[in-house]
């Protein structure tokens, strides 16, 4: 998986691109903790399940069906979050999924349980460029950390901004 840190990027880019008057900040928080809550299976590992278990590490929770019910949930409040059912939906929607799909862009782990439930089949995409992250703190502040925060650099955090900016750009222009 890329660091915690790095599942934001696209929420980030998409909700800043996009703009106030499309993302109000409170869904970008939310956009932000949808896009890490995957990882929150972790807990799996102190209550003995196994890392390839449906409900371990990259089990359900990097699923489609996982971002769809955050989305769901996140169009239900929609109100709170300042906007309308459907931009709540699909911006929630595209936050989890992101999380997936960039770890699946990982050259680590199992892959993820992306079509669970109608598989347990994990995936990985052809190409895992992003080094994967280590799951302990200690080991983060290592070479090896530093190889896996250099990667999110060029492979995450680099075309989220960019994209992010592109997105400015054409705001901008089209106000003017």
């Amino acid at each position: 998986m890329p660091t915690i840190i790095s599942h934001v990027a696209v929420p980030l880019a998409a909700g800043v691109g996009l703009g106030r008057d499309v993302i109000s900040r409170r869904l970008i928080f939310v956009g932000f903790i949808a896009s890490i809550m995957p990882d929150f299976d972790v807990v799996a590992f102190r209550l003995g399940i196994a890392y390839s278990d449906q409900l371990g590490h990259r089990g359900f929770t990097h699923s489609i069906l996982f971002a769809i019910i955050l989305g769901i949930f996140a169009a239900l409040f929609y109100s709170k979050l300042k906007t309308k059912p459907l931009v709540a939906f699909i911006f929630v929607f595209i936050a989890t999924i992101s999380h997936g799909l960039l770890d699946m862009l990982t050259n680590g782990g199992l892959g993820i349980a992306f079509f669970w439930p109608f598989t347990e089949q994990r995936f990985f995409f052809p190409k895992q460029f992003i080094q994967v992250s280590p799951l302990s703190l200690h080991r983060l502040f290592s070479p090896a950390g530093l190889a896996v925060v250099k990667s999110e650099l060029l492979w995450v955090w680099f075309p989220a901004l960019s994209i992010m900016l592109f997105f400015i750009i054409i705001r901008k222009i089209k106000n003017n």
